[in-house]
């Protein structure tokens, strides 16, 4: 029973460091398009942009509070 669940721990270790090198090894082949990375990546950028500027004015302004 303790060799089978070595072997158990051995296995699902192996697998869980092997994923992330197929994962950077696929985004490695699609980085090849630059134009579809490209035009993501801009937009990327503009709805950071945008997120951030909306935070900025909302942080700019605050709430009023009914003063009696």
């Amino acid at each position: 029973m303790k060799k089978l669940f070595t072997l158990l721990f051995a296995a699902a270790l192996t697998v869980s460091l092997a994923l992330p090198v197929f994962a950077q090894d696929s985004s490695s082949q699609s980085a090849s398009s630059d134009q579809s990375m490209s035009s993501g990546k801009k937009e990327k950028k503009a709805k950071k942009a945008k997120k951030e500027k909306k935070s900025k004015s909302d942080t700019a302004a605050p709430a009023s509070t009914p003063q009696q």
